[in-house]
């Protein structure tokens, strides 16, 4: 099964891209899932179709289906549910409704992609394609894997025991209930599908991330700023779909002044993102909705297969340097007073802008410690000793 995440900056029309790569694979055969976790949803206006959250077949082999958050966390919580309902009720007035209140910022994207996870180990269909939100939301999403996972492996065996030690104290004195042994379970099994959910989101040969952009400056400077962050967590980006791109006849006229300035966008699109497979969709005299305009435009794909992965990239490679080990890290569009890095025992802290991961050694560079870096044309060298 093959997994293809699109996103985006907000309206360059990842959702029309989406529909119509599952309009061009069904009927080539394949069975396709096209899933909208945008909470603004669009997907069933790009369809022309009734959507709810259950897959709905719109033609032979293509269903479609928009994620609902509150229905999602009714799922996913089970019991943790119930305890942080009774937790949030315990000291408040009758009638305070409480399911909206459970979905916590940053939880529905975990709960967008544990359905990822749900349908592919369904194994139900040759495809999924997913409509991601706009890029900063999306960002969200693909790092929540790893930053809730390491918060539950390090805060949950300490909680758990302070509950057994001072709970029954605690209750007794505020009133508020405390978690069984069968909630940290759990959360057990919650952390297990973390896991599974990691594994999956990084398996380059099951899951890719497509960056949808137009030829404009403002765009095109969001779409470098994404790539490096999907980058920094190893997610493999596989192609760059320009959309909305003039043609000749209608840049003339009182548009005359936008052939230069679309030529410099399509230029740095492709000198930017030379090792990356690139398509372009023309924009269209219509909107991009239906089934038969969908399928008409899919056609910028060419000769390609858009189930293939069209490229691989690595973040990193360790080598050989004199007396120390070398780990260059692969950082494209990063400017050097944006980085920052550090190390804590085996673990690499990275920052760049506002977004910042930890993650842990390679075993060959385990009890070495950083002694220099330097950024060079995308590349972080960082030198161990």
């Amino acid at each position: 099964m093959r997994i293809l995440l699109y996103t985006g900056k907000g309206g360059v029309g990842k959702t029309s891209i989406a529909a119509a790569t599952g309009i061009k694979l069904a009927k080539e055969g394949k069975k396709v899932l096209v899933m909208s976790t945008d909470q603004a949803h669009s997907l069933a206006d790009a369809l022309k179709a009734e959507l709810g959250f259950a897959p709905t077949e719109i033609i032979e082999n293509l269903y479609a289906m928009e994620i609902d958050v509150v229905h999602e966390s009714e799922q996913a919580w089970g019991e943790m549910q119930g305890f942080m309902k009774s937790m949030i009720t315990s000291r408040a007035q009758d009638g305070l409704e409480v399911e909206e209140l459970l979905v916590f910022p940053g939880l529905e994207e975990l709960f967008a992609l544990f359905k990822i996870l749900e349908i592919y180990e369904a194994n139900a269909y040759d495809v999924l394609i997913v409509d991601c939100a706009p890029t900063g939301e999306t960002l969200s999403l693909l790092k929540f894997p790893e930053v809730f996972g390491n918060m539950v492996e390090t805060v949950l065996p300490m909680k758990r025991k302070m509950v057994k030690v001072a709970g029954p104290l605690i209750q007794k004195v505020t009133k508020i209930p405390m978690p069984k042994d069968s909630l940290f379970e759990e959360f057990e099994v919650l952390f297990d599908k973390l896991e599974r959910l990691q594994q999956l989101m990084l398996n380059k040969d099951v899951l890719s991330l497509r960056l949808v952009t137009t030829p404009e400056k403002i765009v095109i400077k969001e779409t470098k700023r994404n790539f490096t962050c999907l980058h920094l967590y190893d997610y493999n980006v596989d192609a760059i779909i320009i959309n909305k791109v003039y043609p000749e006849e209608a840049l003339a006229g009182y548009f005359n002044k936008w052939v230069a300035l679309q030529a410099d966008g399509l230029r740095e699109i492709e000198e930017s993102f030379s090792e990356i497979p690139i398509f372009k969709l023309m924009l269209q005299r219509h909107e991009l909705n239906g089934i038969d305009v969908l399928d008409a435009v899919s056609s910028f794909y060419g000769d390609s297969r858009p189930e293939a992965i069209f490229t691989r990239q690595k973040i990193f490679t360790i080598v050989k340097d004199g007396e120390s080990q070398r780990m260059d890290i692969h950082l494209p569009f990063t400017e050097k007073e944006e980085l920052d890095i550090g190390q804590n025992g085996g673990e690499l802290q990275i920052a760049i802008r506002n977004e910042k991961r930890c993650f842990a050694l390679p075993a060959q560079l385990l009890g070495k410690d950083i002694v220099s870096a330097k950024l060079e044309n995308g590349v972080l060298a960082i030198y161990f000793s």
